[in-house]
C-alpha cells in the first residue's frame, strides 16, 4: 500500500495546479499517489490536460465534480484514496524537493495523526506575493498564528494549504465539513476526538496566497467571519489574539477622526507603518518589498478585522444562523 495519498482541490486554476505537479514529480520520497479534485470549473479552465502531462511521472488520479466546494472536494478525494495517510495541499503552493521525505521521517520518529506545516515565500514570486506572505506569517500582523510557531500567541493549528490526516482521523470525524475555517474546526474537532497532532516545521510549502489585492481583502475579510462561525461552534477557540485586527480597525478610525483635531495623532499609524516596513525589508532583503508590506499589512488588518466585526453583529448581537462556506463565499463574490 501507498504511504501518502495527496489530495488537491482545484477550481478554475490550471496555471498553478501545472507547478504543483512539476514540484511533486521531483520529491525524493516517491511513495505516493496524488489526487486532483476538479470542484466544477469552467470550460478552458479545467486541468484535466494538464494532469494527463503528469500521468506517466506521477501516480495521479483526476476527478471532475459539481462545484460543492473544497471541503467536500477533499473529503471525495479521500474515498478515492489508496493509503492510509492523506496529506492536502491547495492549487497555489509549490512544494519543496525533500518535504515528502521530511514528513515521513517526522511520522516514523513521532507519529501524529494529524499534522501541519508553514509557508514561505518563493524566492520566483513577485514582491507583491512576497509582500502578502509576510502580512500572513508576520509577528507584526497575525502574532506569528500563521508563520510556523508552535509557541505563538495561538496554539498552532494545521491550515489545509500544508495539511495532513490519517485515515482513522478521517473515519473518526468525518472531514472537513462545510463552514468558514473549515480547517481550524477539523483541528479542533480531531483535538477533542483524542488524537494528537503536531507542527512540523520543517515541512513548508511555498504559498502564493492572492495576487491581485482586492481579491486579498476579500480573502481575509471572510477569514475574519470565519473566526466567530468557529466561536459559534467552539466557543474555547476564541482567544484574545483574535480581537487583535477588530481593535487595530476600530482604532485606525478612531485616530482618523481624532486627528482632525490633533493632528499628531497620525504619528501613532505612521509608527506602526515603519515597524511593517523595516521588519519586512529586513526579512525579504528588500525596501521596495518592505514599502509594499505596509499596504498589504493594513489590508489584512482591516479586511480581518471588518469581517470579524460584520461576523459579530451578525451571528452574535443579531443570532443569526450560520450559512456554509461555499454559500458564504457566493454571496460575498456577487456582493463584490
Amino acid at each position: 500500500m501507498l504511504y501518502f495519498s495527496i489530495i488537491i482541490p482545484v477550481y478554475n486554476r490550471p496555471d498553478e495546479i501545472r507547478e504543483l505537479l512539476s514540484s511533486l514529480s521531483s520529491q525524493t520520497f516517491k511513495d505516493f499517489e496524488v489526487i486532483v479534485m476538479e470542484d466544477g470549473s469552467r470550460d478552458g479552465f479545467k486541468c484535466d490536460d494538464i494532469v494527463k502531462e503528469y500521468s506517466d511521472i506521477l501516480d495521479i488520479k483526476y476527478f471532475y465534480k459539481p462545484n460543492t466546494g473544497q471541503s467536500d472536494s477533499r473529503n471525495i478525494g479521500m474515498t478515492k484514496a489508496n493509503s492510509d495517510y492523506f496529506i492536502f495541499f491547495d492549487s497555489d503552493v509549490i512544494v519543496p524537493i525533500d518535504y515528502l521525505q521530511i514528513v515521513f521521517n517526522s511520522l516514523q520518529a513521532d507519529y501524529t495523526d494529524c499534522f501541519g506545516g508553514p509557508d514561505a515565500a518563493h524566492h520566483s514570486f513577485t514582491n507583491i506575493q512576497k509582500a502578502i506572505n509576510h502580512s500572513m506569517t508576520s509577528f507584526f500582523t497575525t502574532g506569528g498564528i500563521r508563520g510556523g510557531k508552535a509557541n505563538g500567541m495561538e496554539k498552532f493549528c494545521p491550515r489545509s494549504f500544508n495539511m495532513g490526516i490519517s485515515k482513522k482521523v478521517f473515519e473518526k470525524t468525518g472531514g472537513f465539513n462545510d463552514t468558514l475555517g473549515e480547517d481550524i474546526d477539523l483541528s479542533t474537532r480531531i483535538r477533542k476526538a483524542g488524537f494528537k497532532t503536531k507542527l512540523i516545521r520543517e515541512a513548508f510549502v511555498y504559498h502564493k496566497r492572492r495576487v491581485d489585492l482586492i481579491k486579498f481583502m476579500k480573502q481575509v475579510h471572510i477569514f475574519g467571519q470565519a473566526r466567530i462561525s468557529l466561536y459559534r461552534q467552539h466557543p474555547e477557540s476564541l482567544k484574545v489574539v483574535h480581537f487583535a485586527p477588530a481593535v487595530f480597525t476600530l482604532g485606525i478610525l478612531f485616530l482618523l477622526i481624532v486627528s482632525f483635531k490633533f493632528p499628531e495623532a497620525l504619528l501613532l499609524i505612521l509608527l506602526y507603518s515603519f515597524i511593517l516596513l523595516i521588519d519586512s525589508s529586513i526579512k525579504n532583503r528588500s525596501i521596495i518589498i518592505g514599502f509594499i508590506s505596509v499596504l498589504t499589512g493594513f489590508i489584512q488588518l482591516l479586511g480581518y478585522g471588518t469581517g470579524f466585526i460584520r461576523a459579530f453583529i451578525d451571528k452574535v448581537i443579531l443570532k443569526r444562523e450560520l450559512e456554509s462556506r461555499n454559500k458564504i463565499k457566493n454571496m460575498y463574490n456577487k456582493e463584490n
